[in-house]
């Protein structure tokens, strides 16, 4: 049983060289993940994001349609990290679990399929001194949407995204969206529609470059089950990895990072 709900918005655009206080104008709008110093500083004709000298305070603020934020920062030490992340936290942290829905794909009977689809991006902005990380702010240029995978007394509510189905990698907007390749196995004897994955946030992998990727893998055992995990290993060589929400909040992360889906792998 699927349900979605709209719950919230906000805007963006792609990449460009760090260590720099950039202004983009509208019609070229570029942004960079990657370290900033403390004069870093974005904006785009929807957002304005930023860190400026307030006295004796140093200050992010990011002013967008549907919110403000502004935090002072008690200190000049460290860097700036512009990170994409585990695309479940806003508007807020309301499930661990990010669901992609794709036109369906049939798979014969002990068989193999690569494919790519793409997956919402957000993005943190870290404070990082001496190996610790502050999480200073988290948005995105998407609107949430969010679903129930499985029955409402057992399932779990997901971060829902729906993806056409890409026999390459497609061009994506990196602030906006990723991309994934996505091996699934059929392990049965028998014939397989597929059209969902899901992943727990724990075990998700990003890495950015000239796109933000995650190399996922979905083990299909019946109509009903499937194993899913992302890897360690970026989509391209060259590429960097994102720094984990967990490792930024030194969560505790579980010993197994594969999700059991248990409500069905298709419609």
């Amino acid at each position: 049983m699927i349900s979605t709900g709209r719950l919230f918005h906000i805007i963006f655009r792609k990449p460009r060289s760090w260590r720099h206080n950039y202004i983009f104008p509208a019609s070229q709008f570029s942004f960079v993940f990657g370290e900033y110093d403390y004069s870093f500083r974005f904006e785009s004709p929807e957002i304005v994001a930023g860190i400026t000298k307030s006295g004796n305070f140093v200050v992010y603020e990011r002013k967008s349609p549907d919110e403000s934020v502004r935090k002072v920062i008690g200190s000049s030490a460290g860097k700036v990290i512009v990170n994409p992340v585990e695309p479940v936290n806003l508007p807020q942290e309301i499930t661990r679990f990010l669901e992609i829905h794709f036109t369906p794909v049939v798979l014969a009977p002990e068989s193999e399929n690569q494919i790519y689809v793409k997956f919402p991006v957000e993005i943190a902005v870290f404070l990082e001194s001496k190996g610790n990380y502050d999480v200073l702010d988290i948005f995105s240029l998407n609107r949430p949407k969010y679903a129930l995978y499985g029955p409402p007394d057992q399932g779990v509510i997901t971060r829902h995204f729906e993806s056409e189905v890409f026999d390459d990698i497609p061009e994506t907007d990196a602030c906006r969206e990723g991309v994934m390749e996505l091996t699934i196995r059929n392990l049965t004897r028998g014939w397989i529609e597929v059209s969902r994955v899901v992943f727990e946030n724990t075990g998700i992998y990003i890495y950015y470059g000239d796109c933000v990727s995650m190399v996922g893998q979905m083990d299909i055992f019946s109509k009903t089950n499937a194993e899913t995990k992302t890897l360690a290993c970026p989509l391209r060589q060259g590429m960097n990895p994102a720094i984990p929400l967990f490792t930024a909040r030194k969560s505790l992360i579980p010993e197994n990072l594969t999700f059991l889906m248990e409500f069905g792998v298709g419609e």
